[in-house]
């Protein structure tokens, strides 16, 4: 038997005015992409904003569904999109914001497990690291410098080809 110790290490600044100013304006984009989420259901509304080494920023919002699994959350939205739209850009970071229409989300809120694996697929894909911003609602901001800080047992096409 052997035990393996897995670590991940955040950087927590206090607001969104202690932020790089590059990263000052994603979370900017974040924000305003959140206020347009479809969420009749759950009322939590996300938004999410990439930065690509082109310059471009994309963003995506959570888009719910009577049908509850097939919403899809804000990442993934912005993830995919970018994939479709820019397939060569390389990602370079992601800012994703939380808010209630009932309650203020007092806790930064992480990507879910779905849209990690996902972010991570696109980390894998252009061997450099996506560093990930989150927050709640105007609260302490996270930043993991990669995805694989946030999933570190990641499964990838290395899961797949194994024999």
């Amino acid at each position: 038997m052997k035990k393996i110790e897995i670590k991940s290490t955040l950087t927590v600044y206090s607001g969104v005015d202690e932020l790089p100013a590059e990263v000052t304006a994603l979370m900017a984009h974040a924000v305003r992409s959140r206020a347009m989420a479809y969420a009749p259901y759950s009322r939590f509304q996300v938004g999410a904003a990439l930065l690509l080494d082109n310059g471009e920023v994309v963003c995506g919002n959570n888009q719910e569904n009577a049908a509850f699994p097939s919403g899809l959350c804000a990442e993934r939205v912005a993830v995919f999109h970018a994939g479709a739209t820019f397939p060569d850009a390389v990602i370079k970071a992601v800012a994703i914001c939380a808010a209630s229409l009932d309650f203020r989300v007092k806790d930064a809120v992480a990507p879910c497990g779905a849209c990690r694996q996902a972010l991570a697929e696109y980390e894998y894909r252009q061997k450099s690291p996506v560093a990930v911003y989150f927050m709640g609602d105007n609260t302490e901001v996270y930043h993991s410098p990669s995805v694989r800080e946030l999933l570190p047992l990641v499964f990838t096409e290395k899961s797949l080809l194994q024999k």
